[in-house]
């Protein structure tokens, strides 16, 4: 039992909440409670509002220039810290250690990096009129509100808060309730780097805590990572004060290999796109529709090289399957795959819960790969978020691009082809925000990264996200005189 109580970061510094409520924020791999969350409530609320409000004016009044050599400081200072913090991240998420060292915290330097060489280029335009001119300001929106969702907890808080920060903003970020401890860490790192109180604070706590703010009439713009149904009721509450979103939700995008795949590449591919981070990935291509010429000769080599993944401790480094977040949900993910069998998948491999020993309290569920599925398979049309594939034979181009698109999200896709000009046909028809070409679950910083249909509202990174965290003021010039019709 830990006695180590885990506060909401507010001000530049960790408060303690008067609400007197916590929770135990445990290591999914072990059961053992690593902290006792200290959940924030209406004076947390008010409070950092306040506290988020001195700190923009503060921090909006720095040049881009300045913005920049801070944030530069804030990404040198994850990158001398990464074994330090993937280690965090691996407690209390349960992926494996091997991907928080190369992926989580390095991801999220290179994007605050990023946004950091872009601050001090933020600018608006200038227009020629006759006798006169017009210009444009991008100016920051305010207090900004972000929330996180439980798979790259500080990938994602890195995501939202280095173009809100870059462009001028402060945030208030809540974490999601299972994996609480690496944003307060990076909100140390930006006090360090020389961050004002007040531009990046954290709060703990659960949904309540997230809909006061939500509600509140300070909070400029709403960033979630998190479900479609999640996303559908923020939208519907930021409409009440007319704040700006950024959704970025869920998916069950198709990964399609054509008969001329390179099929090492492509059965590479569709392990990372299901199997990576025990599956809890949103973007993952889910639904791997497979050319009928190569269907048995795919399945054979993608369950061979499936059944020699090492589940284990997620701290082993040769862990290449980690614990599942909860044991709530391995259940919910244990009763798709009794779905999958009664509605007539073929298991191929995996579909088990697997123990592992030193980590009994934990849930880890074997890579799990279904053949056959139809289109009307429960576990074919909604999002499992676990480590669950479902292969889909076709036959020809046509059919297969309808059969991806028959859904009503539309965040990924993918494809493997070595003919350029299909590639390109079959992406462009594609309805999918985020779509890779002979890869999958690439991700770069400078790429835009948002979905389609109720995949999500906008886009993350890349010089797109600047146009989501700024607003643009109009300014009239007037070089002559003003033509009135009164005398």
């Amino acid at each position: 039992m830990s006695d180590h109580i885990l506060r909401s970061y507010i001000g530049g510094q960790y408060v303690q909440s008067t609400r007197q409520e916590f929770a135990d924020n445990l290591n999914p791999a072990t059961g053992e409670v690593l902290c006792q969350i200290d959940k924030a409530g209406d004076d947390e609320v008010d409070l950092v509002v306040a506290k988020a409000k001195e700190g923009f004016a503060i921090w909006s009044a720095m040049t881009g220039a300045e913005r920049g050599r801070i944030l530069n400081r804030a990404a040198q200072l994850l990158r001398e810290r990464n074994q330090e913090l993937a280690e965090l991240e691996v407690r209390d998420n349960g992926k494996p250690i091997q991907e928080a060292v190369a992926v989580d915290v390095l991801s999220g330097a290179d994007c605050i990096e990023y946004f950091a060489g872009l601050a001090a280029g933020i600018h608006g335009d200038q227009y020629p009129l006759k006798n006169a001119f017009a210009y444009t300001r991008r100016e920051p929106l305010g207090v900004c509100f972000g929330i996180g969702a439980w798979n790259y907890p500080i990938q994602i808080a890195c995501w939202k808060s280095a173009p809100a920060l870059a462009c001028g903003n402060a945030m208030i970020y809540k974490p999601a309730s299972l994996t609480p401890m690496s944003a307060a860490k990076l909100a140390e790192i930006y006090s360090e780097a020389g961050v004002p109180d007040g531009v990046f604070n954290v709060i703990q706590g659960s949904s309540d805590v997230a809909r006061k703010l939500i509600a509140h009439p300070d909070i400029a713009k709403v960033s979630l990572t998190g479900s479609t149904e999640t996303g559908k009721a923020i939208v519907a509450d930021a409409a009440k004060t007319l704040k700006r979103v950024t959704m970025e939700l869920g998916g069950k995008s198709p990964l399609i290999i054509f008969p001329d795949a390179d099929l090492k590449q492509a059965t590479s591919a569709a392990m990372l796109a299901n199997f990576y981070t025990q599956g809890e990935i949103c973007t993952n291509g889910t639904r791997v529709f497979v050319h009928e010429d190569i269907y048995e000769a795919f399945l054979a080599q993608l369950t061979e090289r499936t059944k020699k993944l090492k589940i284990g401790d997620p701290m082993d480094p040769e862990t290449q399957v980690g614990a599942m977040v909860s044991n709530d949900h391995a259940d919910t993910v244990m009763s798709y795959i009794e779905r999958g069998l009664q509605e007539g998948a073929r298991l191929v491999c995996g579909g088990k819960k697997v123990e592992v020993k030193g980590c009994e309290g934990g849930s880890f569920i074997q890579p799990t790969i279904f053949a056959d599925c139809v289109d009307t398979m429960t576990i074919v049309r909604e999002e499992i978020f676990g480590p669950v594939m479902s292969v889909l034979p076709f036959r020809d181009e046509e059919e297969v691009v309808q059969r991806a698109n028959n859904t009503r999200l539309g965040l990924a896709a993918g494809i493997f082809t070595k003919d350029l000009t299909r590639a390109h046909r079959v992406i462009h028809q594609l309805q999918a925000g985020v779509c890779w070409i002979n890869n999958y679950n690439i991700t770069p910083i400078e790429m835009p990264f948002g979905g389609m249909k109720e995949s999500g509202i906008g886009s993350e990174n890349s010089h797109a996200a600047i146009d989501h965290y700024t607003q643009i003021k109009s300014v009239y010039v007037e070089l002559g005189e003003v033509a009135c019709p009164y005398e």
